[in-house]
């Protein structure tokens, strides 16, 4: 191993530790990931859906830890990318893996919670692996919504129980018990302690429930390409939806 690739080991190193596994160099940031070569080859299954040359559009990566999709945006012509967490640590991360692959990355430490503070909309907005640890996930989908996504969303989103997509029937009547039994039925359990070791994980839908989720936001579906892979079209909402108490 030669004096530079030993240095760069080390400030890697240093850094550590990492969830995203990110090729600088000849170093790998986390080449023992428990998921494999993660999130490359996740990306590998879906990115025929993002455009291969984005043609200077705005781009928004929230939770973007260590930056692998924000820097995959900038290879792909992406405009203004700026991305966003809430740990400080993985934006140190992000900030070193983005400076070596030699492109221009706003970042900030932010909450989803807190996207209004942009001020602006995004012509693609990136929320990979984040609702499944807010306490509040539709109060998320309903900010993002109002106030950031301006045309596209690429969204993941864990997902237990039935695999299969549902559409419920608009209205049941009260005394309708039985379609709550429906192992397809939208549904979103709630982990009250942990799950993976994770206390930040809580609440994990089905299938169906997070495809419902998405439509109640304002979201359609324009691509599953991956299991919990959805890329999202913004539209009007099919009901007027009351504006959470932060947002009005």
């Amino acid at each position: 191993m030669s004096g530079t690739s030993t240095a760069l080991r080390r400030e890697i190193e240093a850094l550590g530790p990492w969830f995203h596994n990110i090729r600088i160099g000849d170093v790998e940031t986390a080449p023992d990931h428990f998921l494999g070569d993660y999130p490359a080859f996740k990306w590998n299954g879906f990115k025929h859906v993002v455009p291969a040359d984005l043609e200077g559009r705005s781009v928004l990566d929230i939770g973007c830890n260590a930056g692998f999709y924000s820097i995959e945006m900038k290879r792909r012509n992406a405009g203004r990318v700026v991305a966003i967490d809430s740990d400080p640590h993985y934006l140190r991360q992000a900030e070193f893996a983005s400076r070596h692959a030699g492109v221009d990355i706003e970042l900030r430490q932010m909450s989803v919670y807190d996207v209004g503070k942009l001020g602006e909309t995004f012509d693609l907005v990136i929320f990979m692996g984040v609702l499944y640890h807010l306490r509040h996930p539709l109060l998320a989908l309903d900010l993002l919504y109002e106030h950031v996504v301006g045309d596209r969303m690429l969204f993941q989103c864990m997902q237990r129980g039935s695999a299969q997509s549902m559409t419920p029937e608009e209205n049941h009547s009260f005394d309708e018990w039985k379609i709550f039994d429906d192992h397809d039925w939208p549904k979103l359990h709630f982990i009250e302690e942990r799950y993976a070791d994770d206390p930040t994980n809580w609440f994990v839908p089905n299938k169906a429930g997070a495809e419902a989720m998405l439509r109640s936001a304002g979201f359609v579906i324009e691509a599953n390409p991956e299991r919990e892979v959805y890329l999202l079209r913004r539209e009007e909402r099919h009901y007027a939806a009351e504006p959470p108490p932060s947002i009005r």
